[in-house]
């Protein structure tokens, strides 16, 4: 399934659960919250095709409206790691980052990014993500990481049989790897498909 159909199945999921399940236990009515039930999918789908296609104004505007009213706190948001791995988190991270935060710790960003902790020390090391004055990695470095490697992926897959565009040998795939393979100019679709889902 395409993240953007899980994306929108998360959001269904979501919506119903923390805004019309309460409402209908409060009005004990389920008739009439039927046709909401059928607008909110419509809605979901909408929205999952902009946080994923649409302008970076439109979309960011999008996720924080979504994250502040299915996450409402008076604290900060602050998901699990775990949130970070799904689909609603990894639009979120390429797209924005981190909605409240100016630094997560390196077990988020490693989640952000689909990568272990270990490789989030490397990509510091190496200059690849900015590790905060006051410790962890700026989630701006992080969206920013995760930008360049769906450029990567885009490009590896315009290079699939059929398409007469090439690339340069060595050229990065996914996390910080770059393929060094002798006579290997490109990477394959198990690359490209790591790359775009780092799970």
């Amino acid at each position: 399934m395409a993240l953007e159909d899980e994306l929108r199945d998360q959001l269904v999921t979501l919506v119903n659960a923390r805004c019309i399940d309460p409402l209908e236990v409060l009005l004990q009515d389920t008739e009439t919250l039927a046709p909401i039930r059928s607008l909110v999918h419509a809605r979901a789908e909408a929205w999952a095709r902009d946080m994923v296609h649409a302008r970076d104004d439109t979309a960011v505007d999008l996720i924080m409206r979504l994250v502040a009213t299915l996450y409402p706190s008076d604290e900060p948001f602050d998901p699990p790691a775990s949130w970070w791995r799904t689909p609603m988190g990894q639009v979120t991270a390429w797209r924005v980052g981190h909605p409240t935060a100016e630094r997560v710790s390196y077990p988020v960003a490693g989640a952000m990014l689909g990568i272990s902790r270990q490789g989030v020390h490397d990509l510091i090391r190496r200059g690849k993500l900015v590790r905060h004055p006051d410790g962890g990695v700026t989630p701006g470095s992080i969206r920013d990481r995760l930008r360049r490697t769906r450029k990567q992926v885009s490009g590896i897959a315009a290079q699939q049989p059929g398409n007469p565009r090439s690339e340069p040998a060595g050229t990065a795939i996914g996390e910080g790897r770059t393929d060094h393979r002798p006579g290997n100019r490109r990477g394959s679709p198990a690359d490209a498909r790591r790359a775009a889902d780092p799970r």
